[in-house]
């Protein structure tokens, strides 16, 4: 099953935690210093805030299950516009995935992913995901 993916930027992190803790009635599956994930089975949505970039929508996604969904989502972006960026598996929001990004018609970046695992850091030393929020 894939689960629909919103980052939010936020501007006080703890206040906006709880706040997400109550709405969703569930405590964070991932907790940083500056970041903050739910990953929720009813609905499915991996949610996260962060501190990076300025407050609103950083960007929306798509978590594939496996690298069979994740090819047939690549698939479908490839027909409407063409995948912006391809980056492969890399570390951004303390895990390793596999990812490409595509901008809707209005510009919004829509991440299409498939998490592999945990990691210490927010991003790779010298990268940084399309949306250029990632601090």
């Amino acid at each position: 099953m894939n689960r629909l993916h919103v980052h939010l930027s936020v501007k006080d992190l703890e206040k906006s935690t709880r706040f997400y803790n109550d709405l969703f009635g569930v405590e964070p599956s991932k907790t940083k210093a500056d970041y903050v994930k739910w990953s929720l089975t009813n609905p499915p949505l991996n949610f996260a805030i962060s501190t990076h970039g300025k407050a609103g929508i950083n960007h929306l996604g798509i978590e594939a299950e496996d690298q069979g969904e994740l090819d047939t989502l690549y698939q479908r972006a490839d027909q409407l516009q063409g995948l912006k960026l391809n980056e492969g598996e890399t570390v951004c929001c303390y895990s390793r995935s596999i990812k490409s990004w595509v901008k809707d018609p209005q510009g919004i970046n829509w991440e299409l992913f498939h998490s592999l695992n945990d990691e210490n850091v927010y991003k790779e030393s010298g990268k940084c995901c399309i949306t250029g929020n990632c601090g």
